[in-house]
């Protein structure tokens, strides 16, 4: 299953073409395409599919999304944990209380 996954922007890669960053998934962090929302900023949240970020998405939202998605154990399934670029759990994305 390929599923859009609200991401929060941790660094963002301006010297690279395509424009690309640094993108944590409930402390899964993986390199995610950006030229599709160029205006967008470190600390924002975006909608990611297949490693492009789609949209800028509201933090409550995506919040509540991943959340969800960690009930459901869908954020392991679709991104793995097991990747050499995994950062620690962050504080705001960790929805589970």
């Amino acid at each position: 299953m390929c599923l859009a996954i609200p991401g929060k922007i941790l660094s963002i890669q301006t010297d690279s073409q395509p424009l690309m960053g640094i993108v944590s998934f409930a402390g899964i962090s993986r390199p995610v395409c950006l030229d599709w929302v160029p205006e967008v900023e470190t600390g924002d949240y975006v909608l990611v599919h297949v490693g492009f970020a789609l949209n800028v998405v509201d933090e409550a939202e995506a919040l509540e999304t991943l959340r969800i998605m960690q009930e459901a154990h869908l954020i392991d399934e679709e991104l793995g944990a097991d990747s050499s670029t995994d950062s620690q759990p962050e504080k705001e994305t960790d929805a589970t209380s």
